[in-house]
Order: structure tokens, then sequence, then C-alpha cells
């Protein structure tokens, strides 16, 4: 029996889809994986959702390859349509009106070995304006079996991302842990004197100056920091400040942060990007305790459920300032609708000391006020531009 003909796979590597920001990126994961974290702008077509994942890893681990591939086989089959109507729509392409059911259990003839003998990967160097870039976990039979089932159905574009997720994972650490930092400005202050606000002020003047890493944290870095925000997973982060320092930045040599821990939240700072902010040039914001306490309460507020949530979390701040005296107290003003009483507590008790405590030892090269961000801001570009020309 002669061999059956090889289907060309064309393979990228994952640096060549993230120089392209704009292509189609199809993410054939599970919905649980591409939750964790995935390629910036991708789209989650899932080949298998979250249980049937399971079921299929399973099998894979206490029976074996093949059992694995026909129960995969039998649950692709049932909605394949489905799923390639769903990857036209998302790349802008219409399938043909054929039994695709029928074309996966052509291509699946002969079983898992079968499969792995017709897919001919071909590593290609240069990406086509329309390509669509489809992945799994590893670049693995998964996507290379739907690149060469849509392939067959006309989708001539489609290319498998050359290792999957993983090796877009390892580009991510790659760039990170080469990333060479520009002059490098951090803007530092006592809890709530708009650090976040200043920041986001620079941005609207300066587009591409700044990285708000607790905007792609989604985490204030503080034991509160959490409330009202939805933080990421480490590996989210990574990919999202990856991104920020890959695509975003404008061409120059500054970049402004907000002080923060190595820690933001539950995610760590890449040593480079940590390097940088302790030696960069420190900004110090001032702002009355009156503007620091509206700040605060705007921000921690701002959202609905974001009081009880904050009233969940404020005995961990109770527990650190004294079980015996304080043990309720501040949840009962935040109760009582004695917010400003609390927040003034907060930074008197609290935060400003631990603020100090941790920034004793920085070297803060100018003082500006902060009561106004739109005017602080104004007066950091200012600084900036004046340090930048010397």
């Amino acid at each position: 029996m002669a061999a059956a003909t090889p289907i060309p796979v064309p393979t990228v590597d994952p640096a060549l889809v993230l120089a392209r920001p704009g292509i189609a990126v199809v993410d054939l994961r599970s919905p649980a994986e591409y939750a964790e974290d995935h390629l910036p702008g991708a789209v989650n077509v899932p080949l298998f959702d979250d249980v049937e994942r399971a079921v299929i890893g399973t099998l894979y681990k206490k029976s074996s390859p093949e059992a694995a591939f026909r129960e995969g086989l039998e649950r692709t089959t049932s909605k394949v349509a489905a799923l390639v109507e769903r990857i036209g729509e998302v790349v802008g392409w219409r399938p043909p009106e054929v039994d695709v059911a029928a074309r996966v259990r052509e291509l699946a003839a002969g079983g898992i070995g079968a499969l792995e003998g017709k897919l001919d990967a071909e590593p290609v160097t240069e990406l086509a304006p329309d390509a669509a870039a489809l992945h799994c976990w590893r670049g693995g039979l998964r996507s290379r079996s739907v690149v060469a089932l849509l392939r067959t159905l006309g989708l001539e574009r489609a290319v498998a991302i050359d290792g999957g997720y993983r090796a877009y994972r390892r580009e991510v650490r790659r760039e990170l842990e080469e990333w060479v930092a520009p002059a490098t400005f951090v803007l530092r202050g006592l809890t709530g004197v708009g650090k976040t606000l200043v920041l986001r002020a620079v941005e609207e003047l300066r587009p591409g100056w700044t990285v708000d890493l607790e905007g792609i944290a989604g985490h204030r870095s503080s034991i509160l920091g959490m409330v009202g925000r939805e933080p990421v997973t480490q590996k989210a982060f990574d990919s999202g400040l990856a991104k920020r320092l890959r695509d975003e930045l404008a061409p120059g040599d500054r970049i402004v942060f907000e002080g923060e821990s190595r820690k933001v939240g539950d995610v760590i700072l890449p040593a480079r990007v940590w390097e940088a902010m302790c030696a960069g040039h420190g900004i110090e914001l001032a702002a009355s305790t009156e503007r620091r306490v509206a700040v605060l309460i705007e921000d921690y507020l701002a959202t609905e459920g974001s009081r009880d949530e904050l009233a969940r979390r404020l005995p961990f701040i109770e527990e650190r300032l004294g079980r015996t005296k304080w043990n309720g107290v501040l949840v009962a003003m935040l109760e009582g609708g004695r917010e400003q009483e609390l927040v003034a507590l907060l930074l008197e008790r609290y935060y400003d000391p631990l603020y100090r405590h941790s920034e004793a030892k920085r070297t803060l090269h100018v003082r500006i006020d902060a009561e106004d961000e739109q005017r602080a801001a104004q007066e950091v570009i200012a600084w900036i531009e004046e340090r930048c020309r010397d």
C-alpha cells in the first residue's frame, strides 16, 4: 500500500508572531489554560473544554497515547464543524460547505502514528500579513492537525506556532531577562499621594513613556491592594509587561515607573526591571493628608462590592497592629461610615511608618507637589526632559 501523501504544515517561531502584533492568533487550548495566560490578542477557540482535557490527559497517562487519541477524536468529530466555523470568524475566512467531520475521520484514519506521519512540519521564516497562527500547549498534534485540516479546506494562510504556548513562554522570559533599560525615573511618595494618578497623567501627555506595573498586575502592591481589582497570574503579568516593553513604549531614552516593592501582590518583578527601578532617578510626590485620604477613598471604594471586600481584608491589618487593641475596630469604623477617619488612622498607624522604613535608604532627586495630578505630571515631564537633555 502506498504511503499517504504528506500534508505540509507551516510552522513559525513565536518571536516572528510577536513581531507582527496585528496578526490573528487562535489559541486551541482549554479555557482554563487560556485564562492563566495567552499570547497578546489571541482568541480562545478550544479544541477541548476543561473537563474533556482532563479526561483525555488521564487516558494518556493511565492507559495509552492511542486511547487518548481515540477519545479526543470522538469528541472532536462531533463538534469540529462549529470549531472550524468559529476559527473562520476569528481569522476572517468563510469555510466551504463540506462534511468537515468526514475530513477529520479521513485525516485521522490509521490512528495516532499514521496521523503524525502525514503531517509534514515545514518551518517558515516569513509571515504573511493575513496569516492565521494557531497553537496549543507545545505545538504538538492538536495544533498541527487543526492547521492541516484548515489548509485542506482552503485556508492556506494557516500556520502553526512552533512549540506552542510553551515556546511563547520561553520567549517572554528571554525578553524580560535580556531587557536593557533606558534612563529610568521612579515616582515615589507616601501612600495616597496619587502616584498612579500622576503616572496616568504623564502617559496622557507623553504616550508611551510609562509602565503601569500595578495596572498590569491587577494589584496595588499592598495588603489591601487587591480590593476592587482582578489580580493576574505571574505568567499573565510577564506577558503583559513584555508586551508593554516590546510593543507600546515610545522610542526614546526614558521610562517612568511608579515605585513598588519587588512583589506587586503575588507577582514578582523581573530582575532587570527591579534593578532599573532601584537605580533610577527618584521623584518624590507629596500631598496633604486630606488629599491622600480623598484619593484612597475614591480608589478603594470605587467599584461595587469593594466595601465588602475591604471589610474582609481589614482584619489582616488589625492583626499586624495588635489583635488585643484593634480586633474588629477597623471593620466597625468602615461599617459605621467613618471612612475618612479610618483611612487617616491607617495612614498614621500602618502605611506611613511602613513606607518610611522601606524607603529610608532611597535617593530622591526632586520633590513635586501632587495635590493636582495634572500639574504634577507637567512638572514631572519638564524635570525628566531637562535631565534627558543633560
